[in-house]
C-alpha cells in the first residue's frame, strides 16, 4: 500500500467522510468518465491533510471555549458563595451555548474578533454594572441620591429606655450606721416615631429634603416607700401622643467618588420647635400613699428650641466593602420661655441654653448582591450641658443635663421587584445615656 494511504484508524474516520464529501461535489466525472481528469494521488492528499487540519483546528476551539464555559461557571459559583482558590470572585453571565457558538465557527469567516477578548469585555461590562448597583443600593442607606426625583421616604423607630436610680435620704451614724430611708426608683420608657420624608434632586449634586413626625410615648414609673414600708412599690404611666419638630435639609454633592477620591457630601438640616416642649412641666405626686413617686403631668414631643445641624459625610468603595464616615455638629439657638418651673402654682421665666451637640459615626457596609445588603457601624452624640438664666440673673448649669449616647449599629438593605427599598437597622445602646435598644424601619421609593 503506498505510504500516504497508510494513516492511523482515527485519522481514517475524518478523511472517509471528507473524501465522500469531495466525491458527491463533482458528479460530473462520475456521469463522463471518459471527459473527468483523473486527480494526481498527492493532490488527494493534500486535500484530505487541509481538511484534517481544519477538523482538529475545530476541535482544539470547541474544547477552548469547553474550558472558557466552565470557568465561568465555577466563577459564578464563587459569586454566589462557593469559595474557590482565587477568592471571591464576581457574578457572571450565564453559560454559554457550545454548540452554537462551534456551528457559527465553523460557518464564518477567520477573520473574526478574539473570542476571549469578547467574553472578557463582557465579564467587565457587567461587572462594573454590577458594582455600580451595589454601590447605590447601600448609598442609599447611608446617604441621599442625587437623582432628578421625587423620592417618597416612609419609616417608623422604637426606642426603648430602663433606668434605675437608688435614692438615700438620711445620714451615716457612727460612719456606718445609716440613718434614713432608702428609695429605688425605676423609669421605663417607650417612644414611637412615625415620619414622613419627601426629597427631590434639584441638579446632579444637589437635593432638598423635608421631615414630618409624629410621636408616642409612654413612661411607667416606679417607686418604692408605699405606706412607709421601703418593700413596697407603687407604679404609674404616663402617655403624650403628638407631632414631633418637623425639619428641612439640604444636601450638595462636593466631591464625586472617583479613583483618587471618596465621595463627600455636605448637608444642612434645620429644625423648628413644633412638638410639645419639655420646660414647664408640672410635677405631681401620682399616689397619695407615696410621696417618692412624683411624675410629670405630660410627656414632651420636641426639644422647644430651633436648632441648625451640620454633616459632612464621607463615602469610599473598596469592592465588595464600602466604608462610610459622618462628622457633625448641632448648634441651638437660645430661647425663652415664660414658666420653666415644674412646681405646681410656681411660675419662673427664665432664657434656656440647650447644650450644643457633636456627632460623630462610621462604619462598614457589604453589598451581598444588586438587591441585598448589610451595613455595622457605631455612631456616638455628645451634648454640652444645658443652662437656664432667669431676669437679670447669671446663667446656671442644670445638674446632669450632658450626656454621651453611643450605639452600635447594625443595618440591612433590600430592593424589592416593585422598586421599593427596605431599609432595617438595630442599635444597641453602649453607654448609660443612651437607650438600651432601637429599632426601626424604614421603605423608600423613586417616582
Amino acid at each position: 500500500m503506498p505510504s500516504h494511504l497508510k494513516r492511523s484508524p482515527r485519522l481514517s474516520a475524518r478523511v472517509l467522510p471528507a473524501a465522500l464529501a469531495l466525491a458527491l461535489a463533482s458528479p460530473a466525472a462520475f456521469a463522463d468518465p471518459q471527459s473527468a481528469v483523473p486527480l494526481a494521488a498527492s493532490d488527494v492528499d493534500a486535500k484530505l491533510t487541509a481538511l484534517t487540519a481544519k477538523i482538529d483546528a475545530q476541535d482544539a476551539e470547541i474544547a477552548r471555549l469547553r474550558a472558557q464555559v466552565e470557568e465561568l461557571q465555577l466563577q459564578q459559583l464563587r459569586g454566589r458563595g462557593v469559595a474557590g482558590e482565587g477568592g471571591p470572585q464576581t457574578a457572571v453571565p450565564p453559560p454559554v451555548d457550545t454548540a452554537r457558538i462551534a456551528r457559527e465557527k465553523s460557518t464564518t469567516q477567520p477573520q473574526q474578533a478574539d473570542p476571549n477578548l469578547q467574553v472578557g469585555q463582557t465579564q467587565r461590562d457587567e461587572d462594573e454594572a454590577r458594582r455600580q448597583q451595589e454601590k447605590t443600593l447601600v448609598v442609599r442607606e447611608h446617604a441621599p441620591l442625587f437623582e432628578r426625583k421625587f423620592t417618597l421616604d416612609a419609616g417608623m423607630s422604637y426606642s426603648y429606655y430602663d433606668r434605675r436610680a437608688l435614692t438615700l435620704s438620711g445620714f451615716l451614724a457612727l460612719d456606718a450606721i445609716f440613718l434614713g430611708t432608702i428609695n429605688i426608683d425605676q423609669n421605663k420608657a417607650s417612644i414611637a416615631t412615625l415620619d414622613v420624608t419627601g426629597r427631590y434632586g434639584i441638579t446632579d449634586r444637589f437635593s432638598l429634603e423635608a421631615d414630618l413626625p409624629w410621636v408616642a410615648r409612654e413612661t411607667r414609673f416606679v417607686s418604692g416607700g408605699a405606706g412607709g414600708a421601703a418593700s413596697s412599690l407603687t407604679e404609674t404611666n404616663v402617655r403624650a401622643t403628638g407631632i414631633g419638630d418637623v425639619s428641612a435639609a439640604a444636601y450638595y454633592q462636593l466631591v464625586k467618588e472617583s479613583a483618587t477620591h471618596p465621595d463627600v457630601v455636605a448637608s444642612l438640616r434645620v429644625r423648628a420647635p413644633t412638638g410639645h416642649d419639655p420646660f414647664g412641666l408640672k410635677v405631681i405626686q401620682a399616689d397619695g400613699n407615696n410621696s417618692n413617686l412624683n411624675v410629670p403631668e405630660t410627656l414632651p414631643t420636641g426639644t422647644g428650641v430651633w436648632s441648625a445641624t451640620g454633616n459632612v459625610s464621607v463615602l469610599r468603595t473598596y469592592d465588595p466593602v464600602i466604608l462610610f464616615g459622618n462628622i457633625g455638629y448641632t448648634w441651638n439657638r437660645p430661647e425663652s420661655f415664660d414658666d420653666i418651673s415644674p412646681v405646681v402654682g410656681s411660675v419662673q421665666p427664665a432664657e434656656v441654653f440647650l447644650g450644643h451637640m457633636f456627632n460623630l459615626s462610621g462604619g462598614v457596609a457589604i453589598a451581598l448582591n444588586d438587591r441585598a445588603a448589610i451595613s455595622l457601624s457605631v455612631a456616638s452624640a455628645m451634648q454640652a450641658a444645658t443652662h437656664t438664666r432667669a431676669p437679670e440673673s447669671k446663667s446656671v448649669r442644670i445638674p446632669g443635663s450632658s450626656s454621651n449616647a453611643t450605639t452600635l449599629n447594625i443595618g440591612t438593605s433590600y430592593v424589592l421587584p416593585s422598586g421599593w427599598t427596605l431599609n432595617g437597622q438595630l442599635a444597641a445602646g453602649l453607654t448609660p445615656d443612651a437607650p438600651n435598644f432601637v429599632f426601626s424601619l424604614r421603605g423608600s421609593r423613586a417616582f
